[in-house]
């Protein structure tokens, strides 16, 4: 009974320290303007967007544009024409910024066409330089069942965008039919613009929409563990899209045994200050990390055989207590070092500190089922973060008992002061290279090479893990 009370004050003890104001989202992931018109680009080239353009039926929609001209001047004109189409096209610079109410992205695709024609009466081909920007806005959209989503809509040409100019000056004749031509292809360009090219707008903006949506659904293996992330809402701020994302934890067997949502109605969200990306874990989500790549558990080590000097220290040190106690420590002495609770992670800027709960047994040997005396220790370590690859790797650099309580005593009452050095020898002797090679599988951070960067760095602030695009 005094054994679970006493481990139980300690727990309270250390558990006060994780009292803290938390960002409000577990998990966020920020991604400049800059990176969304990387991937809208990149999926335009997948949709193949210049064949798109090539293949506009510019002569179909002269017919159906009169222009203000009278419909027997159009079928002249379009007399004259044995062909209309797109000799080269091509979107030169895709454009992503924010709207002035900074909620809303305003996507520009400027087209750059080369458009020939050829009539009966001359040989030589008439080409005409036709400019025209599409647009279209991403924002935030709500569905019936309140799932926020990104959405894109209001897709259309820009007003004052249009010009259509000839690529070469003709003869007078081939210059007024040009004229004619343009003249009809002016209302004409928008409405291909709607209909050809909107819709391929639509579906790259879709299929990178479930790109993101698929780089937050890759599980994190830890060890028997994994953590999944969960996407719960979008949000745009000026010329950031921020993903908002919970989090759950699973068991070997695929149960939940940890769930972290989004507290609170406003989000305290990260700045990006100049880098493409940045993603931002919450200090408890890293702790939970941390403790199911450690596995609390026990560790029974027969002290005398695998580190018989430490063996040797530990007996000098309790003879110090009682001497008869320390007479009683045979060949076969058993340390068992137990570790109930999870860490409790202390983030400063640039420094990370990590506090756990230690019970250490001390047995004279393997026959017996009592321990000599039982230790409560509090102890902590700095923690190392550094990259492998698409691995965050983590470490303790060392392993300090910070303090020291007897929770339950075979050989009288004594002051646990007295064990330190060798308290600190067993746990950086056993304890350390045991967590340490639990740590080393690392966390996966694959989100990092599927937005198209080749490394990754890290930072800390007081509340959160930050990883950011490492610079080049």
């Amino acid at each position: 009974m005094a054994y679970s009370w006493t481990f139980t004050f300690l727990c309270g003890l250390l558990a006060a320290k994780l009292v803290g104001a938390t960002l409000s989202p577990p998990v966020v992931l920020s991604l400049s303007a800059e990176v969304i018109k990387q991937m809208l680009t990149q999926k335009l080239k997948n949709h193949d967007v210049t064949d798109t353009l090539q293949k506009l039926p510019l002569l179909s929609a002269l017919e159906e544009s009169s222009g203000g001209i009278s419909g027997n001047l159009v079928k002249s004109i379009l007399k004259q024409i044995l062909w209309l189409k797109v000799t080269s096209a091509s979107i030169p610079q895709l454009q992503v910024q924010p709207l002035a109410d900074s909620r809303q992205l305003m996507v520009k695709a400027p087209l750059e066409i080369v458009a020939g024609f050829n009539t009966p009466l001359f040989k030589t081909m008439v080409e005409l330089h036709l400019e025209v920007e599409a647009q279209a806005i991403i924002h935030v959209e709500t569905s019936e069942k309140d799932h926020a989503h990104l959405a894109l809509s209001e897709c259309s040409n820009t007003n004052g965008s249009l010009r259509i100019s000839l690529v070469h000056k003709l003869s007078f004749l081939l210059n007024c039919l040009a004229d004619k031509v343009i003249s009809l292809l002016t209302p004409a360009l928008p409405k291909l613009v709607k209909s050809e090219l909107c819709p391929v707008l639509k579906a790259a903006f879709e299929n990178m929409r479930g790109e993101l949506l698929n780089l937050t659904k890759v599980p994190m293996s830890l060890n028997s563990e994994h953590l999944k992330l969960d996407f719960i809402s979008p949000v745009i701020d000026h010329s950031v899209v921020h993903l908002i994302l919970g989090a759950r934890l699973f068991n070997s067997e695929g149960k939940v045994t940890k769930l972290f949502s989004v507290a609170g109605d406003s989000l305290n969200l990260p700045t990006l200050n100049q880098t493409p990306f940045r993603l931002t874990v919450r200090r408890d989500v890293v702790v939970t990390i941390i403790a199911a790549l450690l596995h609390s558990g026990k560790l029974t080590v027969q002290l005398d055989y695998v580190l018989p000097e430490v063996a040797r220290q530990l007996r000098s040190s309790i003879k110090v207590i009682d001497e008869t106690a320390a007479k009683q420590l045979g060949p076969t002495q058993i340390v068992k070092i137990l570790s109930q609770t999870a860490p409790v992670l202390i983030l400063d800027q640039g420094n990370a500190k990590v506090a756990q709960l230690i019970v250490l047994e001390i047995f004279a040997n393997d026959k017996d089922s009592r321990p000599l005396f039982t230790l409560g220790i509090e102890a902590s370590s700095d923690l190392q973060f550094h990259t492998e690859n698409n691995l965050l790797v983590l470490s303790f650099n060392e392993i300090r008992a910070d303090r020291i309580h007897l929770m339950n005593s075979d050989i009288g009452v004594f002051k646990p002061k007295l064990l330190n050095n060798i308290t600190t020898e067993i746990l950086t002797s056993i304890l350390l290279p045991n967590e340490n090679g639990k740590l080393r599988s690392g966390i996966p951070v694959s989100m990092v090479k599927d937005l198209g960067f080749k490394s990754f760095s890290l930072s800390l602030t007081k509340e959160a893990l930050v990883v950011t695009p490492a610079s080049s």
